[in-house]
């Protein structure tokens, strides 16, 4: 049965091999630092402070969890980049925030097929050139969709919006039948979140998601392996998350379009509970 793979962000080695133990498929080493505080300083989402130090340190303790780093946004420092984090140790590069058919072929080229890559799709840009992209991914290649920044790029007001309004539908069944594997933004901690998680992975269901990051509910920042431990059983939880999306699958598609139908009714009602109020 297919199962859900999944990614946690975390530059704490006995974090990396406990969550590599407990079955998490590829630790996640943020990199990227040009313009990230300027789109997403408003929101709670991960800034990352990382380093290439941090991507040997983790390298050298992963024995069968694959090793990712996003580096910045398309810049003339890419190529130089690319070659750092593979030297350090990535064993797949995460590009963000590209918009442009040529960027890519910049970032393909830097790369030059030493390792895999993960196109992050998160601008209204890209998502529209998604056709002319796919065809330059190579086995191995992914693409990964990313909710907060799309919600920016799209102008919305919440990031699930993106899910709500079936944005993702058209380039999920493009990644589907062009057979490239394909992942879709964070997921909670099951029974938590504004909007179930429940939910969220029943939208990886129907759509054909087979990656997701896995957010700060599962190590709340956690800086040593005893916080994290104390904090909840990573094992447990992450066999929960994949029970529910097996069980998920095995439904019919009318409980998929239902809980799609629930999701887009939270969404909208969460961006309407946020819109600055009216003084008369």
């Amino acid at each position: 049965m297919k199962r859900l793979h999944t990614m946690l962000i975390t530059v704490v080695p006995e974090i990396a091999q406990h969550a590599q133990d407990s079955g998490v498929d590829t630790l996640f080493i943020d990199m990227e630092t040009r313009g990230k505080a300027e789109r997403q300083g408003h929101l709670d989402t991960h800034k990352s402070a990382h380093t290439y130090v941090d991507v040997a340190r983790i390298a050298a303790v992963l024995t069968r969890a694959e090793l990712l780093v996003r580096i910045n946004p398309p810049w003339e420092g890419t190529s130089a980049e690319v070659d750092a984090a593979i030297d350090a140790g990535a064993q797949r590069l995460m590009l963000p925030m590209f918009r442009s058919v040529a960027e890519v072929i910049e970032f393909k080229r830097a790369v030059a097929g030493r390792i895999p890559v993960t196109l992050l799709v998160e601008t209204a840009a890209s998502l529209a050139r998604l056709p002319l992209i796919v065809p330059l991914l190579e086995t191995d290649d992914r693409i990964h969709f990313g909710l907060n920044d799309l919600c920016i790029d799209m102008r919305l007001d919440f990031l699930f919006e993106v899910l709500g309004g079936r944005l993702l539908d058209g380039p999920a069944a493009f990644c589907r039948e062009a057979g490239v594997p394909f992942g879709i933004g964070g997921v909670g901690c099951l029974g938590n979140g504004m909007v179930p998680a429940e939910w969220i992975l029943s939208e990886h269901v129907r759509l054909g998601s087979e990656w997701v990051i896995l957010s700060r509910a599962f190590h709340g920042g956690a800086d040593t392996l005893a916080a994290l431990k104390a904090r909840l059983d990573l094992a447990v939880e992450l066999a929960s998350l994949q029970r529910c999306y097996q069980e998920l699958a095995l439904t019919g598609p009318s409980t998929l379009e239902a809980n799609q139908a629930s999701l887009a009714l939270r969404a909208a009602a969460i961006n309407v509970q946020h819109q600055p109020q009216k003084v008369a």
